[in-house]
């Protein structure tokens, strides 16, 4: 027996291995049991509770580029300004690869694939063709045939494969001639492509004329030396003989026309007298003023409602509110020759008032262009009744008191104008000129003066930035000037020290001017600085009084029709301020918060007056009624700037210019126009605001 081993060595006393996982046999394993994953976990990774895990966290995705820049300016050459560029490309190409796959229905596909066919014919025939014979393959083919004849026929069969070896060696003859011609290429049958829209089948051949070459030889002229003498007797005695040459000429035409008068032949008093031309019917004064009628009959029946609202609405609301008016809208005119124009001044005619005249020019120096004058009429809101053009945009006008067909017309380049209205030419009929010294900036206001009976010759003032008020007096041929002052450069208190370097000589740029209603040697000037001057026409050295209260230029000053020591002042500074001349500072100032391009006394009292603002709107005071709060705040133009307001003299309309070439007419409801012309009231106002209290309403 062999020996037993030791309990040892038993399967049960071994230490056991490290717990392995047992996997199931092949043939015990089910093939649809889906396998466990096991999830490894970081030793560092955060322990989150279930509230947690099942909180939702929001991811947004844009389509945004994050290396786009996001603050692009751009220079627009329209405007002359930097623009923000909104739409920037968020496009981001991370790869981009030309493909060269086509599609099987598609037409460049087939055109490929019927290239592809007729190129492997192509080649297959020349392979054919090209392809070497081997003559002893030939041979026994033949020899075996033969053979196999004699075995069936005997003699006979070996006469016919004799027969048949004949014939046969023909091809063999001709297979030595294919050998030959196989070294040229197969001839193409392949249609070739060609590009449809470069190439044409047809072609022509034009003839190319024969260069021929011409001279020709002038004789050149005659040249003659001439020499003489020129002394003041010679002159003299030239003279002499021309005025006798002239006599005798004029003498043979009396006796010519003496002897027309006597009676002469019967055949010169039987001649037919000659045929008077009839004048043309269209091109007559009286079809010309009937044409004019007819075109405002025409025009009243178009603007019918507006002409009603003209003459007889009133605004029945007023007497329900205290301290309020509105402005009802009328006509507008515009001329499409005033496209892109500014409206930069308008004046009423004094003795037609219906009648005003407008004037186109730009504010903005860049963007300077022509000139244009348009006089309209009430009557005729359509067109304008005369049109004028300039060189230079227009910055002023203004009509003559007493001669109502003179307008004087400044311009941007300096040069003042007088034009007749009544004329049918379009220019002027005086001009100034570098040579009788026109202004070297632009002119922003002209002011006719009233005639003078001593001296009849018709003068009128105008202010220009270059720092100079200038007198011009019209002669027989020509304009004069003489600058009735030079605006020399002050500094205030306010200023600091005075630099004397730095005033020394130079000049305050003018931007308007006003004269007084009863002292015509008086009047003030508003300038670029924020200053109002107060100046004489006998003094031309220096100011009377200059008054500080505007931070920036001054646009408008305009004496009171009826009190005689104030006027009012607009400037850029968003304020309209009341002063007396009499008082350095200013007595009220109101507030528009937007630039005020002008402003302009009402005629019909004493104490209302309307501004015009850049953001379009219409400001309406009665310092009687309310000092603090306009009476009307009206938006008239939507996205346009204001830059010119006057009333009429007569009617209660007032007119609004913007920077758009309209002119807007206005008419001012029953709140807005009370009569009331009493100096008094007005000055109770002022002594009231400088005590710092309001009067009660009477």
């Amino acid at each position: 027996m062999p020996p037993k081993k030791p309990a040892a060595a038993d399967g049960a006393a071994k230490p056991k291995p490290k717990a392995k996982k047992k996997e199931p046999k092949a043939a015990d394993a089910d093939p649809y049991d889906v396998k466990e994953k096991e999830t490894l976990k970081p030793e560092n990774q955060l322990a989150l509770t279930p509230k947690e895990l099942e909180e939702e966290i929001t991811k947004q995705l844009t389509a945004n580029n994050p290396n786009a820049p996001s603050n692009i300016a751009r220079f627009n050459h329209r405007e002359g300004a930097f623009k923000f560029e909104p739409m920037v490309d968020q496009l981001v190409m991370h790869y981009a690869t030309d493909g060269f796959l086509l599609h099987k229905g598609s037409d460049d596909a087939k055109r490929q694939i019927e290239l592809d066919r007729l190129e492997d014919e192509a080649r297959r025939a020349y392979e054919a063709l090209s392809a070497p014979r081997d003559p002893n393959a030939e041979g026994g083919a033949e020899g075996g045939a033969a053979e196999g004849g004699a075995a069936e026929g005997g003699a006979e069969g070996g006469a016919e494969g004799g027969a048949a070896a004949a014939p046969a060696g023909a091809p063999a003859g001709d297979g030595g001639e294919g050998d030959d011609d196989a070294d040229a290429e197969p001839a193409d049958d392949s249609k070739q492509l060609r590009n449809q829209f470069n190439f044409s089948e047809r072609a022509a051949q034009t003839v190319n004329n024969a260069l021929r070459e011409r001279q020709s030889a002038t004789e050149p002229p005659a040249v003659n030396a001439f020499n003489t003498s020129c002394t003041q007797w010679e002159i003299y005695d030239a003279y002499m003989e021309d005025q006798e040459r002239m006599a005798i000429q004029a003498e043979m035409q009396k006796q010519a026309k003496a002897k027309a008068k006597e009676p002469g032949k019967r055949e010169e008093e039987t001649a037919p007298p000659p045929k008077e031309k009839k004048p043309e019917l269209m091109a007559g004064v009286k079809m010309t003023k009937a044409v004019k009628v007819m075109e405002r009959m025409v025009n009243q029946n178009s603007y019918d409602d507006i002409a009603q609202d003209f003459k007889y609405w009133e605004d029945q609301s007023d007497q329900f509110r205290d301290g309020e008016g509105t402005l009802l809208p009328l006509w507008k005119f515009y001329n499409e020759r005033a496209k892109r124009r500014h409206v930069t001044a308008i004046a009423w005619n004094p003795e037609y008032h219906d009648l005003f005249a407008v004037g186109y020019g730009s504010f903005d120096f860049i963007k300077q262009m022509s000139g244009l004058i348009c006089c309209y009429s009430l009557k005729n809101p359509s067109h304008p009744e005369y049109a004028f053009t300039t060189e230079s945009g227009v910055m002023c006008l203004d009509f003559h008191p007493q001669h109502s067909s003179l307008l004087a017309v400044g311009c941007y380049d300096g040069t003042v104008l007088v034009y007749d209205v009544r004329s049918k030419l379009n220019r002027p009929i005086r001009q100034s000129t570098v040579k009788n010294g026109k202004h070297t900036d632009p002119v922003w206001q002209v002011s006719w003066q009233e005639e003078d009976l001593s001296s009849k010759a018709l003068n009128f003032f105008s202010v220009s930035s270059d720092g100079r008020v200038t007198m011009w007096t019209m002669s027989k041929s020509e304009l004069t000037y003489q600058d009735v002052m030079l605006m020399k450069m002050v500094s205030t208190a306010a200023d600091g020290d005075p630099d004397d370097d730095a005033t020394l000589g130079s000049l305050a740029g003018g931007c308007c001017f006003d004269f007084h209603k009863t002292t015509d040697h008086l009047f003030v000037v508003g300038t670029e600085e924020g200053h109002v001057h107060k100046c004489s026409k006998a003094y031309n050295s220096q100011y009377l009084e200059t008054f500080v209260g505007h931070h920036m230029a001054v646009y408008t000053v305009k004496w009171n029709g009826y009190h005689p020591k104030v006027f009012l002042s607009a400037s850029a500074d968003w304020t309209v301020k009341l002063w007396d001349h009499q008082m350095p500072k200013p007595v009220m100032s109101f507030d528009l918060n937007n630039a005020v391009g002008d402003v302009a006394w009402s005629p019909f009292s004493i104490t209302t007056f309307a501004a015009a603002t850049s953001d379009g709107k219409v400001h309406v005071y009665d310092l009687h009624e309310n000092k603090h709060e306009p009476m009307c705040e009206q938006k008239v133009a939507r996205k346009a700037r204001l830059t010119k307001i006057a009333f009429n003299p007569k009617h209660p309309i007032l007119l609004v210019g913007d920077d758009r070439g309209c002119v807007t007419s206005l008419k001012l409801s029953p709140n807005l126009r009370k009569g009331t012309n009493d100096v008094e009231r007005l000055e109770t106002i002022i002594d009231a605001s400088i005590k710092g209290e309001m009067p009660e309403k009477e």
